[in-house]
């Protein structure tokens, strides 16, 4: 078959399988281009070649070229420094992304990979946050209030004293290697202290409001809310009297509503909840139009939250567990909310602590469902490849299998956090709590308490891309290094700890000063 084209005023005949046959290679060569550019094209490379091979093999062809950089500013954690990589690069398969992708995701989860994020076009490193969140520090983005109060006065004042702090360089309660400046914090956690003062919005009717959920996997905010409502210390009966104020309404019950009302599951109907309350609040007090909200915060566990928030709550101190540095998360200003699995609300810290260096013979351990890109590519690489490298998927749900998983914590020297739908994993917290050193592998992830600690004294960051060389990175990490790397462990343990009833320097006063730092460096 054959049709005519115009160019330039002469009828030009095409063959259509000749056309066709062009578009082909075209097609062929963008994909060849998109694969060899990309962020992940190491791993994507060594995925098409390794088949069943023992990981760790140094004779193996693996494209890992230039895959490496260094995790850490300190020197506390170069792993880089002893680190060796393979410089082989092999001819890689054609075949896209998503339909390598497509290959390795499980049959239960084939329904879901058409939402399910692909791997970011642009990544930043965890010492580009802190740079970033410094720069942020320096520069206030909110918008002026229409009029000022006596808790804006307040708060100026106190931001002067946290920053002229008195050098503190030992502390008995906390262990100085950990923290950013421990000074500054210190100061600023016995300001929150002695002022901080919050109102609590009554509006809003359970379940969506005033309810928390205490078990699961997004509990941090449902134990927040629970513990804020029930506080004397700081919550005020009078609004005029408040430096911030807290919007009670659970993500998770939002989200799952849809359980016995199928209309309010849709995301559309989800913002319009929010919305709706929003207004109210809106039309009853001034709070929110004199600083458009800059000086309200909330807690949203739930990896929708940010969908929910998006529209409306953009100017609040927004606390996540998805902070995704790359997706709306302002460093500086939102909250990085630590994800924690509880399993048992009437026994919160059941199985804490684990054991000592020395007893710990397994290099890294990781079981978990197969969420996301991510968790299917850990798998590709490392189960059953290598007896130091315990990766595995999803482990029974009975209660040996439960118990075998918090053992292989208990006695694994580094403990894999890797992203599944979003950036966060309760994984983190639970390495901490059974002190286990985390290796966190996901790109653009905002750790906890961000603005306080330093994350690259006691935890691993691996970029994605860096998977193929994964135990390469832990072996380069000195044993003394490890040794203080786990102390730190034990050290920090206490900031990620629920109480029933809060406790100086746990989770719930960690959360509620991240909300007072951020407020009080933004006036």
């Amino acid at each position: 078959m054959e049709f005519s084209l115009p160019f330039h005023g002469k009828p030009w005949r095409v063959e259509t399988r000749k056309l066709l046959f062009f578009i082909g290679i075209i097609t062929c060569a963008a994909f060849a281009v998109q694969i060899f550019l990309t962020p992940y094209e190491n791993v994507f490379r060594a995925l098409f070649l390794v088949k069943n091979a023992p990981a760790g093999d140094s004779s193996l062809d693996i494209a890992v070229m230039d895959v490496f950089t260094p995790i850490y500013d300190s020197t506390m954690a170069t792993p880089s420094e002893n680190y060796t990589e393979t410089s082989n690069r092999a001819k890689v398969s054609h075949k896209s992304i998503k339909a390598m992708l497509a290959e390795m995701i499980p049959s239960s989860n084939r329904m879901k990979r058409t939402w399910m994020k692909m791997p970011p076009n642009r990544i930043t490193s965890i010492s580009a946050m802190s740079r970033l969140w410094l720069k942020n520090l320096g520069s206030s983005n909110s918008m002026k209030p229409k009029w000022s109060s006596e808790q804006d006065k307040e708060l100026l004042a106190v931001k002067s004293e946290i920053e002229n702090a008195p050098v503190i360089k030992d502390h008995k309660d906390l262990y100085a290697p950990i923290y950013r400046n421990l000074s500054t914090f210190t100061r600023s956690y016995e300001l929150m202290e002695e002022i901080l003062k919050v109102y609590i919005y009554k509006e809003g009717k359970k379940p969506f409001f005033h309810d928390p959920v205490l078990e699961g996997v997004y509990a941090s905010e449902g134990w927040f809310m629970k513990q804020m409502e029930e506080n004397k210390r700081f919550v005020v009966q009078d609004p005029k009297k408040a430096h911030l104020f807290y919007l009670p309404f659970s993500s998770e019950r939002i989200r799952y509503s849809s359980l016995f009302d199928r209309k309010i599951g849709n995301k559309t109907n989800m913002i319009t909840c929010l919305s709706d309350y929003l207004d109210i609040i809106k039309a009853k007090y001034p709070f929110w139009n004199r600083t458009g909200g800059a000086d309200h915060f909330f807690t949203a566990c739930h990896d929708w939250a940010p969908i929910m928030t998006r529209p409306f709550m953009n100017r609040c101190i927004r606390a996540f567990c998805a902070s995704d540095v790359n997706d709306d998360f302002v460093l500086g200003k939102d909250v990085a909310l630590a994800e924690t699995l509880v399993l048992s609300k009437r026994d919160l810290l059941k199985d804490i602590g684990g054991k000592p260096p020395s007893e710990r013979r397994t290099l890294a351990f990781f079981a978990g469902n197969i969420h996301g890109y991510l968790r299917p590519i850990l798998l590709k690489f490392w189960e059953n490849k290598d007896p130091d490298m315990q990766i595995y998927g999803k482990m029974n749900s009975t209660v040996t299998a439960k118990m075998n998983y918090i053992q292989r914590m208990k006695t694994s020297k580094y403990c894999i956090s890797a992203k599944g739908y979003e950036v966060a994993s309760p994984r983190v917290v639970e390495a901490i709590f059974f002190e286990c050193v985390p290796v966190i592998i996901s790109d653009n992830y905002v750790p906890p308490f961000f603005e306080v600690l330093d994350w690259e004294s006691f935890a691993v960051f691996v970029a994605e891309k860096d998977i193929p060389n994964l135990k390469d990175i832990l072996l380069s990490i000195p044993e003394e290094k490890y040794i203080e790397m786990h102390k730190r462990v034990k050290k920090v343990q206490q900031h990620f700890l629920w109480h029933n009833e809060p406790v100086k320097y746990d989770i719930f006063h960690m959360t509620l000063h991240s909300f007072w730092y951020n407020r009080v460096f933004q006036v």
